[in-house]
């Protein structure tokens, strides 16, 4: 009798509760449309088919932030993106799980998928979103991940989920993932970016597949490039701690944004002069952006040695000529 008189109290409190949660949503809705600001829950299974996933694994019971539950499978259009409920219909149940929470025994594990670093939830909405009204700053929950090396996180922008999915795409056309498991993230801050950086690799196969005298496959190259032209290149940028003294500069340029545009300086200026080029290694180029930024240069990076990175850049400029040549040709026979 008195487990039942405790669970009518904190029932009767949770129906308070939700009176307030729901003016908190109505006004959050409100807000978001008159700044046009993101206020829903992702939907996975949207996500799912955007990103390619398809494995699933369980990983067992976890204490997941709260903050990085960013979805649900079936839910999404339920609660907003703060988890704070869109419907007066939702308020038994609400207030039952409520009631529960606060109850000696509590709730049983709520069930997550995870992607990257953010979750999604297969059961236990009302839950998820009783514990943020309780303060909770994690939640036990049976964990099922869906393996990807996209960087999806919590907070992420339209733009950002847009570059997101062209790099899922890049992945699944260059294979890298398969090629170079252990591969760290390449993050381009423009979507459209990513298919000039699956030219740099198709050019690279050109040049392997001169040097080798046969065809190469496309994860062989697409793990030779990363090696041999595009991890020395962000190794570079790394040992000089060029985004740490671009902070200052308000930048919003990523490592493989910058790996894109000392690629871009190199061709434009070996188109220019040739053989006599100002930058032909990323070392040179390196130099010419922390100029172009007015930050000091180095002096240890006058004195950088990046030879193998400059025999790789000479490879694929010959390659260019070859190409071009032979564009000429078939112009001629034409």
């Amino acid at each position: 009798m008195a487990d039942d008189t405790t669970f009518r109290s904190n029932y009767i409190e949770g129906v308070n509760k939700f009176q307030s949660v729901r003016t908190r949503a109505f006004w959050q809705e409100i807000l978001g449309l008159i700044t046009r600001q993101h206020n829903e829950l992702m939907n996975f299974d949207e996500v799912r088919a955007r990103f390619n996933l398809h494995e699933e694994h369980y990983k067992g019971i976890h204490e997941v932030p709260l903050e990085k539950i960013v979805g649900s499978v079936g839910r999404y259009k339920d609660f907003t993106a703060t988890f704070l409920p869109k419907s007066n219909n939702m308020r038994d149940r609400w207030s039952r799980v409520y009631a529960v929470a606060n109850s000696l025994q509590g709730p049983p594990p709520i069930e997550l998928y995870k992607v990257g670093d953010v979750y999604f939830v297969r059961d236990g909405n009302h839950r998820v979103s009783v514990a943020r009204q309780l303060g909770a700053g994690t939640i036990e929950s049976h964990v099922t991940e869906l393996p990807t090396t996209v960087p999806l996180r919590p907070g992420m922008t339209n733009q950002q989920m847009q570059s997101a999915e062209a790099y899922a795409n890049f992945l699944e056309e260059t294979g890298l993932g398969r090629a170079v498991p252990d591969h760290e993230s390449i993050e381009l801050t423009i979507p459209a970016r990513y298919h000039e950086l699956m030219g740099h690799i198709f050019m690279h196969q050109r040049v392997l597949e001169q040097i080798e005298g046969n065809p190469v496959t496309t994860e062989t190259v697409t793990a030779h490039w990363y090696y041999t032209v595009y991890k020395p290149a962000i190794g570079l940028i790394r040992k000089y701690n060029v985004m740490e003294l671009c902070k200052g500069n308000k930048t919003t340029r990523t490592e493989g944004d910058l790996y894109l545009w000392l690629m871009d300086h190199m061709m434009d200026l070996r188109r220019q002069y040739g053989n006599e080029s100002p930058a032909r290694t990323f070392s040179d180029a390196l130099k010419t952006y922390l100029e172009e930024e007015d930050i000091d240069v180095p002096e240890e990076l006058n004195e950088e040695d990046d030879k193998s990175v400059m025999l790789t850049r000479t490879q694929v400029m010959n390659s260019i000529k070859i190409q071009g040549a032979e564009g000429h040709q078939n112009e001629q026979s034409a």
